[in-house]
């Protein structure tokens, strides 16, 4: 076939099994670009062996680039030196990077997604190294490429205010839901409660253990809600161990009710789908977000959210959640404590929530990307 143009992006975070954030956004726009442009040919610039399940059709190259980029030197050698030469050889007419990195020693123009500035406002949760690249690097990438996009009004004013980039330049790309997540009916919420809640109700927290989601003040505010309460609502705490989760482990341990509070490790998308849709609420009161993907994957399951009333989060949940100072202990709790015993709050909350969801789709993701590379192609600087 005679492809109209071609497109090289940066595919080092599609790995089999491990597609959380990042990885995530870059399958499902990705997927839908592809299949939705089988006139554009797309080369995927992989750091390792890739799996067949990438190569969404008979348009999609696999490259493998040398070395595999999971350190700052080689995030450096595998953009300066291996993309661009491999761009500099076969001259695509565009460079799309989802993960804010970018080849600064190419002319080829480029479209780049920057999902967040956490890095910038949390500098102790990145070791050393790793916060200087950012903080050299990241807003010559942003400086370089020919637009920008990012995953919520919240990241692109804090683009703007930061890095000094024109609003203009930069285009809202939300976040989506995969499919799986839908409510489930009576008789599955039942097995869930009984597999992994000891049969009762339970909130649920679903994302990565580490300082800035906030998972010790949840801890805390769970028991003073129970303390409150005297409520058989359990807590049920899904992600996998990032940095600093010592801290956490330590609140665990000195909880009056340690024993209702459970963490469940990372868990198969099939598994994790039904214990969100099986869950009373959501609490999800991470300190700093672009987005909390999490909140909308609560919402597709009709299941009611707590969220913090910070950076992206209000903008995800709109009006369909309860929004707390995820500073404040009390204010969690509090808000635990009302949901349990409202239920037209619940019922609310949910009604809500449907409407809130018609914003956010992966299809409407690649469809926004796509009209950003589309707007580089047909105005090449």
């Amino acid at each position: 076939m005679n492809y109209q143009k071609s497109i090289a992006v940066n595919t080092r975070f599609l790995i089999k099994n491990k597609l959380e954030g990042i990885g995530l956004f870059t399958f499902e726009a990705l997927k839908h670009i592809t299949r939705s442009h089988p006139e554009i040919e797309f080369h995927f610039l992989f750091d390792r062996p890739y799996d067949a399940e990438f190569i969404f059709g008979e348009n999609v190259k696999p490259v493998v680039l040398f070395p595999q980029a999971r350190h700052p030197f080689l995030w450096y050698w595998w953009f300066e030196i291996s993309v661009k030469n491999w761009l500099a050889k076969n001259k695509p007419d565009l460079f799309l990077s989802t993960d804010a990195y970018c080849c600064l020693g190419t002319q080829v123009p480029q479209v780049m997604v920057i999902h967040d500035l956490a890095y910038e406002h949390f500098t102790d949760h990145v070791y050393g190294l790793a916060i200087r690249y950012y903080r050299y690097f990241m807003p010559r990438y942003a400086k370089k490429v020919q637009r920008l996009a990012t995953v919520s009004e919240f990241s692109k004013n804090d683009i703007v205010q930061l890095y000094h980039i024109l609003p203009d330049k930069i285009d809202v790309v939300y976040n989506g839901a995969k499919a799986v997540y839908k409510p489930v009916d009576d008789g599955v919420k039942s097995k869930i409660k009984a597999a992994y809640a000891n049969g009762c109700n339970y909130f649920v927290y679903v994302g990565s253990i580490h300082p800035r989601k906030n998972v010790k003040n949840l801890l805390h505010a769970y028991d003073q809600f129970k303390t409150e309460t005297n409520s058989d609502i359990k807590l049920l705490i899904v992600g996998r161990k990032a940095w600093d989760f010592e801290e956490v482990e330590e609140a665990h341990e000195k909880m009056v009710f340690k024993e209702d509070a459970k963490f469940l490790g990372h868990l198969p998308p099939d598994d994790l789908c039904n214990i969100v849709a099986a869950a009373y609420a959501m609490v999800y009161v991470s300190m700093f977000e672009g987005f909390g993907i999490p909140i909308i994957e609560a919402l597709s399951c009709q299941v009611p959210v707590i969220t913090s009333n910070t950076t992206s989060m209000p903008e995800a949940a709109g009006d369909a959640a309860l929004l707390v100072n995820p500073l404040s202990v009390q204010e969690i709790a509090a808000a635990m404590k009302r949901i349990s015993s409202d239920t037209d709050l619940r019922d609310n909350l949910i009604a809500k929530g449907k409407v809130q969801l018609k914003k956010f789709s992966w299809e409407l993701t690649g469809e926004k990307l796509w009209k950003c590379c589309e707007w580089v192609l047909c105005n090449r600087i």
